[in-house]
């Protein structure tokens, strides 16, 4: 993979799904991926990589999910599993603090929060496509949570509309060691153009 260079006026920083939670001690998932977060140094990559990005003038994209409401997803013909747990747990849900942003993320003026997806991708059903086209976006780096289903989703479509796709290894995480391997070594490579660390994309952003 070449290193790729990240013009400000056509790049976006996609931060998917940052509700406490996920990211927040107490958070519904929290306790799920504490280990492996704590491990990568998750909330400080991801303030590091948010903030670098703001400093370079990069437009920062929202892609959050669903929050849970009553009445989600009874009587679908076929939610999927993750679907089912999260309507088991109320994950997310609207009106709660779990499906409140986490503290250090959230929407600064001029961010832009495209709408809620109800699957794993950020692009299906959405108007995420739509937003980055508007804005001129041609590079997207792609960071939050959780790494093998969120992020590999968004990613990959991301790639399949002809988006530059960059992971940010260090700056997500999943329920086990294992499920991040998967993520960065054995899928992240067949559609990412780049996967790098968050001091590695802070450095390359700095010189541009």
């Amino acid at each position: 993979m070449t290193q790729p260079v990240y013009s400000p006026s056509r790049t976006g920083l996609l931060l998917v799904d940052p509700y406490n939670d996920f990211l927040s001690e107490g958070g519904k998932l929290f306790a799920l991926l504490k280990d492996v977060a704590q491990d990568v140094h998750l909330l400080d990559n991801l303030r590091a990589g948010v903030a670098a990005a703001r400093q370079q003038d990069i437009q920062v994209f929202y892609v959050p999910h669903r929050r849970w409401q009553p009445g989600d997803y009874d009587n679908w013909d076929h939610p999927n599993p993750t679907q089912r747990l999260i309507q088991q747990r109320h994950t997310f849900a609207k009106g709660t603090w779990g499906g409140e942003w986490h503290p250090d993320f959230v929407p600064q003026d001029g961010d832009i929060i495209v709408q809620e997806h109800w699957g794993q991708s950020g692009f299906a059903n959405t108007d995420l496509d739509f937003q980055l086209k508007q804005q001129g976006i041609t590079h997207v780096i792609v960071m939050g949570l959780l790494a093998n289903t969120c992020i590999e989703s968004t990613a990959r479509f991301a790639m399949e509309l002809g988006y530059h796709v960059t992971l940010v290894r260090d700056a997500t995480a999943a329920f086990s060691p294992e499920m991040m391997h998967a993520a960065h070594e054995l899928n992240g490579p067949t559609f990412a153009h780049s996967i790098v660390d968050t001091g590695t994309l802070i450095s390359t952003l700095q010189q541009h």
